[in-house]
């Protein structure tokens, strides 16, 4: 558990700075150069998922060596990919009936960033951490093993 929060505080770290690269651009692109805040939302959000996963990979998570740094990159641009549409929805929807001001978009991406970060660090944690892998196969065997235990003394109270 020490580990786990020690490893989300490193991630919420490397989040916060790259948070601000994305919302600095946001604010630029839509508030300063006019840009569709959805498309400036892509924009901004890419950059700065490369960034996070360069600084990720160097300072919270541990590489695995089951698989190659292409097949690892791979992964990780699939689970930013559901990050991407994820926090492309809430922007979306947030919009959807406010007026487009700096203060509602800030708000709006916010809360698509608290959503987002919980997404990736427990999907990353699950598909691209060596130790978290290994963690959470552990927390699931313990988690299995406890529901077979009060299935069977479920089932033998039914018999008698």
């Amino acid at each position: 558990m020490r580990q786990s929060v020690k490893q989300f505080t490193r991630f919420a770290a490397v989040g916060t700075s790259t948070f601000l690269v994305d919302y600095v651009l946001l604010m630029v692109l839509s508030q300063l150069l006019g840009m569709d805040p959805v498309l400036a939302g892509a924009i901004s959000f890419t950059v700065s998922l490369v960034l996070n996963y360069l600084l990720s990979m160097k300072f919270v998570f541990t590489r695995r060596q089951d698989i190659s740094r292409r097949r690892q990159f791979g992964l990780f641009v699939v689970l930013s990919l559901v990050a991407l549409v994820l926090n492309e929805i809430i922007i979306w929807i947030g919009m959807l009936r406010i007026p487009n001001t700096p203060i509602n978009l800030s708000i709006v991406k916010l809360i698509a960033t608290m959503m987002v970060t919980l997404w990736n660090f427990f999907s990353r944690r699950r598909w691209l951490d060596a130790e978290g892998r290994v963690q959470m196969k552990g927390q699931a065997a313990s988690f299995r093993k406890a529901m077979r235990v009060r299935w069977l003394k479920h089932r033998k109270r039914r018999r008698k």
